[in-house]
């Protein structure tokens, strides 16, 4: 049976926590940042637990974990 492979984007733009979550960096922080507000461009920093619907999804993508 081959290997199945990984998403070459997935392994980029996700990572995975020690509990199975998947963490993910907003959007909408690329270009006309003047349009947002002050709180809203510091919610943007960091990154984000995926809703387990999406997660679901991803993981998909990456059958044997991200290594990092």
């Amino acid at each position: 049976m081959p290997k199945m492979k990984t998403k070459s984007s997935v392994k980029k733009r996700f990572r995975l926590t020690a509990t199975g979550k998947v963490l993910a960096g907003p959007g909408n922080k690329r270009h006309n940042l003047t349009a947002r507000t002050q709180k809203a461009k510091r919610k943007g920093r960091g990154m984000q637990v995926l809703c387990p619907q999406d997660a679901r999804t991803v993981k998909q993508w990456m059958p044997y974990g991200i290594d990092r």
